[in-house]
């Protein structure tokens, strides 16, 4: 419902008040103050307030590591026996109270007559409407900013459910879950009343029909639990919508035929609704004709957890699974564990696919658009052997071809391709140099030497290790990192020219400038030369470390003091790659996850995460 009705704007300084100190009201509180809001919390007992507090402080960092923006100090908390203060000056009000329909009516009651006449009202029950609790003795006025808010069990459990008293203005939905979604949780709106709200109805469905199987003896619960753990609980699995929309909704509605005629049930709003919305004009699903879709529009490739939609094809991505993960059950054999990847992260419920497996602890990755095949380097079976080399394949896995054998490198690290020059430049570690070869395994050179191989303390020495590469191409550079000592503290980034000026060598250049230094372990790097921004991956201690972070060069060396962490709590991240058509950054770590951070504002978002260890990350533009 739309009035003239003013809704407040979400404030840090006027606070949220959650009404209820126990065991769910904490939570709420908690949630709030993690993003930094100003929290309220009332209680008429002390003692329940003082336990909250406790809880807050002790467990504050659980919630915390959930928002998009970690950094973020969490708001003060203050507590109150007396609602009429606590609520003096509040935007939001969130009750948590008993499930005790005259209590809520009561409460309800003093939260409008004591609360600002543009303070939200919103009821955490999940057992009764907010119609029922306040719409009868309250305003219109009041009416239109009450609604129900129904949290589960955060930090665990992060889905919060919204839900319209039937008279809430419309105005107050996207706001509130903008604020639920800085807040870490995921916010989803039910927009008509609805007993049950959205999951409650979901469950139930999901319970009668179990309840119906045993009771006619057509199974047992461990049987019916191992089917449900392997339709729907492994990482691959597709959640219910997408499902019917890769069945077919015609195939859908067929099945479902069946037992509305066995069974004698109304199927007004299951099979005839699918049939008349959907079937009859042909958007089925998966198989529907080109721009009909199905349950999902054929142009939606997801709707993430915060509520935003992402329009159009999202990447394919090319990921690199070292072997070194807890998903490589037999250690001995992580040396040949490697594998390359194929993902694309907006196709809800997809696992990467493997293209190719058996590989050297590999480490960097790139695609070359014009030939359509990917470059990787292999670090080789131990970091302490000379055994790298260099491959390239096609981007289905197939024709696999080998550009330097292994013992032609040391140790090679990250690799970028150059489509214009058909060049392949990557870093080599332990071998303390900047390489490139031709597509064609070719014209094999160093670039730069940063120490000699027949030098023990040299090649002991990190600070001389070369790992991540990137070029510069419009000013004709190539940027590299040297990591330094693990989390020293003493890692630097450094460019030169493309070419090795005449009269000098790779070892001996006078071209060569740092840009940064001081960094706790920097890793991989990607520039992007429309903005003259060069990102990087540092796996360094935190807070600075772990981080994904960037600096605008452009034709000039960078101030340390300009650089930038553009997000950051990750698990020892690698590879990087700036997609500027979503305006994203996708990040590899080594805990086995995948990231996709946005460049605008650094929210961050798990895109895939299982026990592998991701190194090298590289995607295929449209």
């Amino acid at each position: 419902m739309s009035t003239t009705t003013t809704i407040p704007h979400p404030s840090k300084t006027r606070p949220i008040v959650v009404i209820g100190a126990g065991i769910l009201g904490r939570r709420i509180a908690a949630v709030f103050s993690s993003a930094g809001y100003t929290v309220h919390i009332s209680d008429p007992s002390s003692s329940a307030l003082d336990s909250a507090r406790t809880y807050i402080s002790t467990h504050i960092h659980e919630f915390t590591t959930h928002t998009p923006h970690p950094s973020v100090s969490p708001g003060q908390i203050s507590t109150f026996t007396s609602i009429p203060e606590a609520v003096a000056t509040a935007w939001l009000v969130i009750e948590a109270v008993p499930e005790i329909l005259p209590l809520k009516k009561t409460l309800f009651a003093d939260l409008h007559a004591h609360s600002p006449a543009d303070c939200i009202l919103a009821s955490n029950s999940s057992s009764y409407k907010s119609r029922l609790i306040g719409g009868g003795h309250l305003p219109l006025s009041r009416r239109v900013l009450l609604l129900n808010m129904h949290f589960t069990m955060p930090p665990a459990i992060r889905t919060v459910e919204l839900m319209t008293c039937g008279e809430t203005d419309e105005r107050v939905f996207p706001m509130l879950s903008e604020v639920l979604s800085e807040c870490g949780v995921i916010p989803v709106t039910a927009r008509k009343e609805s007993t049950g709200f959205i999951f409650n109805r979901l469950w139930a469905a999901i319970k009668r029909e179990i309840l119906m199987i045993l009771a006619e003896g057509v199974s047992e619960p461990k049987e019916i639990d191992l089917l449900w753990e392997e339709m729907f609980g492994r990482k691959e699995s597709l959640p219910p919508c997408r499902l019917m929309d890769a069945v077919g909704l015609d195939t859908v509605a067929d099945i479902e035929e069946n037992y509305v005629r066995e069974r004698g049930l109304d199927g007004r709003w299951t099979v005839d609704w699918v049939r008349e919305k959907f079937v009859s004009v042909g958007r089925v699903g998966k198989k529907a004709d080109e721009g009909l879709g199905g349950l999902y529009p054929p142009d939606l490739t997801e709707e993430d957890v915060n509520g935003k939609k992402v329009v159009g094809e999202a990447p394919l991505l090319y990921l690199l699974d070292v072997g070194l993960g807890a998903n490589t059950s037999d250690i001995e054999k992580v040396s040949t564990a490697g594998r390359i990847l194929k993902f694309q992260p907006g196709t809800t419920g997809m696992a990467p696919v493997t293209i190719i497996s058996g590989q050297s602890l590999p480490d960097g990755i790139d695609v070359s658009q014009t030939t359509g095949r990917i470059f990787w380097t292999n670090m080789g079976q131990s970091t302490s052997m000379h055994d790298g080399s260099v491959h390239s394949a096609t981007l289905d896995g197939q024709d696999i071809c080998t550009l330097l054998p292994a013992g032609a490198v040391h140790t090679p690290k990250q690799l970028v391709v150059d489509d214009t020059t058909q060049h392949v430049y990557f870093c080599d570690r332990e071998g303390m140099s900047v390489h490139r070869v031709r597509f064609d395994g070719s014209g094999h050179e160093v670039l730069v030497r940063t120490g000699a191989l027949d030098d023990a303390t040299h090649r002991g020495d990190m600070t001389r290790w070369c790992v991540g590469i990137a070029l510069d191409r419009k000013n004709r550079h190539v940027y590299w990192t040297q990591k330094g000592p693990s989390k020293g503290g003493k890692g630097r980034i450094f460019r030169a020219g493309l070419e090795v000026p005449a009269g000098q060598t790779a070892d001996g250049r006078e071209d060569v400038e740092m840009v940064l230094e001081g960094l706790p372990e920097p890793i991989d790097l990607e520039f992007d030369e429309e903005e003259g921004m060069l990102y990087w991956t540092d796996r360094g201690e935190h807070p600075w470390g772990c981080s994904m972070n960037r600096v605008k060069v452009g034709g000039e060396v960078a101030v340390q003091e300009s650089r930038e962490v553009l997000a950051r709590h990750f698990n020892e991240p690698i590879g990087l790659k700036v997609n500027r058509k979503d305006k994203k950054v996708y990040v590899a770590d080594l805990g086995g996850s995948m990231y996709c951070v946005d460049l605008e504002d650094g929210e961050k978002k798990v895109v895939w995460r299982d026990e592998g260890c991701y190194t090298g990350v590289a995607l295929v533009s449209e």
